[in-house]
């Protein structure tokens, strides 16, 4: 599996807390050595799965400067720099550099809902602001609009952005930027992981790989020695993993859950609006870890 400038098996982490709430660094360490120890050679820090939106702008550097030092040499580490702030971007984008990260993630403005050409101008100021590459992050549903196909062909031309985690799930508009681009696609989304990859994305950005990081190395070997019936099977034998961590609530509290059923870290706290897994989501999770080979 050659890696990228964002890797191939990449999953957004989560980010460990303390019972009462605080970043746990102890915990950080388990988690970055638990995916580098299950196939992945890269990680997204402060991300969806990571509750970046209720992290300080210190404490999502210090989960920059922690897990880079951690994985060491041994993954990429992207780090998410949203905000619906350009400046404010830019700023986290200059930090996040300095901590270590070497590479960038970067979604709409989300709330205030600009046009294209403020989409375009701001995507523009955050990849020029430093030298890494910048992986763009589509995921309307959370921020409220898309990356237009056009939006996309015209970042393309920039020589720091180099790639694009696909959360929008519009296969067809996919396969028109990846054939007028030479843009790096990357599911964003687990439930399409296969079909994303059988269309020529590079890898996968994951919330699942917390759990299935061998399954999903082996499903994009697969895809690399045209071997699509047993990256078919791989998909199918993940089906109650995905469908526990991804449609019983949320997938940052269901991967912090399976991560403590697993024994990586001791405790699944989230912070608020999140609450943890109610014994009845806890249930699915234990059933599905039981029924689903993750090895």
């Amino acid at each position: 599996m050659t890696s990228a400038p964002f890797g191939r098996l990449v999953t957004a982490m989560v980010t460990p807390m303390t019972p009462d709430g605080e970043l746990d660094p102890a915990g950080t360490r388990r988690v970055v050595d638990h995916l580098l120890s299950t196939g992945h050679d890269g990680i997204v820090v402060n991300g969806t799965t990571g509750e970046a939106p209720t992290l300080t702008s210190a404490e999502s550097i210090e989960m920059v400067e922690w897990v880079s030092a951690a994985a060491g040499e041994r993954a990429t580490i992207v780090a998410g720099v949203g905000s619906n702030d350009t400046r404010h971007a830019v700023e986290m984008a200059r930090l996040a550099a300095n901590a270590g990260a070497d590479a960038l993630l970067v979604m709409t403005p989300y709330y205030n809902r600009p046009t294209q050409a403020g989409v375009l101008a701001h995507c523009r100021a955050i990849a020029d602001a430093t030298d890494l590459p910048v992986l763009l992050y589509d995921i309307p549903g959370r921020t409220g609009i898309p990356f237009a196909s056009e939006t996309l062909i015209a970042l393309a031309q920039h020589p720091q952005i180099r790639g694009v985690k696909d959360a929008k799930g519009d296969l067809w508009a996919a396969t028109h930027v990846m054939d007028r681009t030479d843009l790096q696609w990357f599911s964003g989304a687990d439930e399409l992981n296969l079909a994303h990859l059988a269309h020529g994305a590079t890898g996968i950005v994951s919330v699942v790989g917390h759990v299935a990081g061998r399954r999903y190395a082996q499903m994009i070997a697969a895809i690399d020695a045209g071997d699509l019936s047993s990256a078919q099977r791989i998909h199918r034998e993940l089906v109650p993993i995905v469908d526990a961590l991804m449609t019983t609530s949320q997938g940052a509290i269901m991967a912090k859950a399976a991560l403590v059923e697993l024994g990586v870290i001791e405790h699944a706290t989230v912070r608020l609006p999140y609450v943890e897994s109610p014994p009845e989501h806890l249930d699915i999770l234990r059933k599905a870890l039981a029924v689903t080979d993750l090895a």
